[in-house]
């Protein structure tokens, strides 16, 4: 996997990905977006995909790894150069999109569209399965599990709510526990509000560090 650096406190990645197509003078593109967390990974899918559709003219494609977008490739596939590959890479920044693929499969419909119209067609085929996918911006932050008595319950669910921070794994025995993300940020600050809720009653332990969706 290619190595995040806990500094950069936040990155845009792909959860989900998504896939859409669009027609341009009888031309097909279809575009699809991977969640990818290494080179081999995307060579792997590049691959696949290349198999998939093996009839097909041309599949560009473009990717960025990386919480500072360290790593960018990119292939035209064969399209006149400069033409797609690098505009699916360039939707890719725009987006802010980092640990993501975008492969764009072309079937030629019988008609030339010229330099201009192969960059909109690639840049459009890619905008449309960035819009097909979920998203989620990953922030540096730690795991907290907190368990509290059941009297307290009610009130730690409405501060939380009005936190906007979920409460996630609930289990219920004795007392009732539940695991949150807190950005590094806010660690203390959350800590403080748990104990000043339960009049100290809570039992607070600290797990692990690293980037999650919050």
């Amino acid at each position: 996997m290619e190595k995040i650096n806990e500094n950069d406190r936040s990155y845009k990645i792909i959860v989900e990905g998504g896939n859409d197509e669009i027609e341009i003078k009888k031309s097909r593109f279809i575009g699809q977006a991977f969640p990818i967390e290494s080179a081999q990974e995307a060579e792997e899918i590049i691959k696949s995909v290349e198999k998939k559709y093996w009839d097909a003219r041309h599949n560009c494609y473009a990717y960025i790894l990386g919480s500072g977008s360290e790593v960018q490739r990119f292939s035209d596939n064969g399209e006149p150069s400069g033409t797609a590959g690098k505009p699916i890479l360039e939707v890719l920044q725009g987006a802010e999109l980092t640990n993501t693929l975008i492969i764009v499969t072309r079937y030629f419909g019988g008609t030339l569209l010229g330099t201009g119209g192969l960059v909109r067609a690639y840049t459009q085929a890619s905008q449309a399965a960035i819009a097909a996918s979920k998203t989620a911006v990953m922030t540096y932050g730690q795991k907290i599990t907190f368990s509290i008595g059941y009297d307290m319950v009610d009130k730690i669910q409405h501060t939380f709510g009005q936190m906007e921070i979920p409460l996630n794994n609930p289990v219920y025995g004795a007392d009732v526990s539940y695991d949150i993300i807190v950005s590094a940020g806010d660690v203390e600050s959350v800590k403080t509000k748990i104990t000043e809720i339960t009049s100290a009653r809570a039992v607070i332990v600290e797990g692990e560090k690293g980037f999650f969706p919050i």
